[in-house]
């Protein structure tokens, strides 16, 4: 399985707010393990998934010295399972948003109900640690679908 969990970026403000899209197909490994005969998406992938979606809200700015990456999780609840091939709609707001780090009020629903919520912080790692050339695929999906 890749750790890429946004399929689709829906809505983009940059640096203020994004909405996207994931689904768990029920062939994914993750399932035969979590649990065997009640499949749930795992809570640290609804947060993975909302931490990806402020990530890219905020590297979308572009106005940081790096990349954004999660530095800290409040206030994470979850009200819901979600169930294999159930389409998760993300939402963050990001409410600070700082040269050195930034806030986000984030959240999950399937099927127009809330399943999970997180206060997220991020810190920004500089460019030059990461791989030379590297594009965020979903991002570059979104500013082509939206030139």
């Amino acid at each position: 399985m890749r750790f890429l969990l946004i399929d689709v970026i829906h809505e983009l403000e940059p640096g203020r707010r994004i909405k996207a899209s994931k689904r768990l197909a029920a062939g994914e490994e993750i399932f035969r393990d979590h649990f065997p005969g009640f499949p749930v998406v795992p809570g640290v992938l609804l947060t993975e998934m909302m931490a990806q979606a402020a990530g890219k809200c905020l590297d979308a700015d572009g106005t940081h010295p790096g990349r954004a990456m999660l530095g800290e999780i409040r206030a994470a609840g979850f009200r819901q399972w979600v169930r294999p091939d159930e389409e998760a709609i993300i939402h963050a707001r990001i409410a600070q948003n700082r040269p050195s780090y930034a806030r986000a009020d984030c959240f999950v629903e399937v099927n127009g109900k809330k399943v999970c919520s997180a206060e997220l912080f991020f810190v920004f790692v500089p460019h030059e640690q990461f791989a030379a050339g590297y594009q965020d695929e979903v991002l570059a999906a979104y500013w082509k679908a939206h030139q």
